[in-house]
């Protein structure tokens, strides 16, 4: 029998949970995260065909009805989900007609999904359309990103540019920039359809004075997404830190040159072409 306790996927969440809590991104029960899964990646386990609980979802998921979702609950705290993944995660099932999630292996203690899965869900659905290969969405609270929300007005062109300049990696790992919602109460199906609309065009939102969502094809990517945004967002602290003046930065012809190098394509209501 395998189980699926002992999943690469399972193993994959562990990891970038604590990896995250470590980073101080995750304080008490902040952050959620999702992993979509196939009936294909799920082929070989022999204990997730029955279904134990149900969950009401609160919106029409019939995008990805029949689709299973790992996802990390709610009231749980990242550094110990790779302590005890049997309670703080599950894997769940939408149900045909997508107005419920059938649990199938996990939260063994009666525990439910993360509020904020419902807006992973539009997310995954809203990334679909543009990429066939999306699977992960988190959620977490990188420290000096979300003070950027304090400190910057907030205008993706504007906050985009910013973290290009910060270092050479920015435009390569996020050359389409940052989305941004205003602030708007977590939890709610309204913030997730801000979500997901942003989505459409990023792969990382800004959840003002709150937190980062982020999206892509594994967990390594994802997790690496934010990581690339928040040391941007670290180094300018630093610049702050030292007195806030910038005697010389990345320009935009370099950003361009950049793109050339590394095959990628900047967002061009982001770039000044003609400096």
């Amino acid at each position: 029998m395998t189980l699926f306790s002992e999943s690469k996927y399972l193993k994959d969440l562990c990891d970038i949970t604590f990896s995250s809590y470590e980073h101080g991104w995750d304080e008490r029960n902040g952050g959620n995260v999702s992993i979509r899964l196939t009936e294909d990646d799920l082929s070989d386990f022999d204990d997730v065909s029955e279904t134990k609980r149900e969950y009401d979802l609160g919106f029409d998921a019939s995008a990805v009805s029949g689709q299973y979702f790992l996802v990390t609950g709610s009231g749980r705290y990242f550094r110990n989900v790779i302590k005890r993944p049997e309670l703080d995660a599950g894997l769940v099932r939408i149900s045909d007609d997508g107005s419920k999630a059938e649990l199938r292996w996990g939260f063994e203690d009666g525990a439910h999904p993360t509020s904020e899965f419902p807006t992973h869900l539009m997310s995954h659905i809203e990334r679909l359309k543009a990429d066939s290969s999306q699977r992960v969405v988190m959620h977490c609270h990188p420290t000096n990103f979300v003070a950027l929300s304090f400190t910057q007005d907030l205008d993706e062109r504007s906050i985009s540019r910013l973290l290009w300049k910060m270092q050479a990696e920015s435009l390569v790992v996020f050359p389409e920039g940052i989305g941004i919602i205003p602030y708007m109460t977590p939890g709610t199906n309204e913030i997730g359809k801000a979500t997901a609309a942003k989505m459409a065009d990023y792969r990382v939102v800004m959840w003002p004075h709150h937190g980062i969502f982020a999206v892509g094809s594994d967990p390594d990517e994802t997790y690496g997404l934010i990581e690339t945004v928040e040391k941007a967002a670290l180094i300018y602290s630093q610049i702050c830190a030292q007195g806030g003046s910038v005697k010389q930065e990345i320009t935009d012809e370099q950003l361009h040159e950049l793109a050339d190098a590394f095959g990628v394509t900047g967002n061009p209501e982001f770039l000044d072409w003609n400096k």
